[in-house]
């Protein structure tokens, strides 16, 4: 028997998720998507992962710098997390209006979110249609407190 695609999204419909922004820039250009599909991997040394699509001008950008951020939202962020899943079509500005400051690499980092990562690549693993990026962890801040904003059943929800 074949697992497709759309079985594994079902399936994974059932699945409880952080909700976080990730984020690169390039020659002064900056942009960044909602992603949930990040995780840690290991401490030692401080590693991450997140898979983003090959056609995405995030991935784009994360491949010719090098570089990405990831800001792990709050529960009272949720126009952001829609603002960077695409609200704002992938040719615009989706730090409009918004607050935010650089990372030591220069991969931008939104206000308000609960910590925040400064990542640089060091393995990439190709797929069909996306690419699996290890990140090395250069810096972890710590920001607001509060819940975080959460993903489950394609949609955003809260905690409490």
């Amino acid at each position: 028997m074949s697992v497709g695609g759309e079985d594994l999204r079902s399936a994974m419909r059932h699945w409880t998720t952080g909700v976080a922004i990730l984020t690169s820039q390039l020659d002064g250009a900056r942009h960044g998507m909602t992603v949930n599909s990040f995780t840690s991997v290991s401490l030692y040394p401080p590693r991450v992962v997140v898979t983003l699509a090959r056609r995405t001008r995030t991935f784009r950008m994360v491949e010719e710098s090098g570089i990405f951020a990831v800001t792990i939202l709050r529960e009272d962020q949720l126009e952001a997390a829609e603002r960077f899943a695409g609200r704002i079509p992938e040719d615009g500005d989706r730090f409009a209006g918004l607050t935010w400051a650089e990372a030591a690499s220069g991969a931008p980092l939104l206000a308000g979110g609960l910590a925040f990562l400064d990542c640089k690549v060091v393995h990439r693993y190709d797929m069909a249609e996306s690419t699996l990026l290890v990140g090395e962890v250069l810096q972890v801040q710590l920001g607001a407190d509060g819940r975080p904003l959460v993903y489950l059943d394609r949609k955003f929800h809260t905690i409490g």
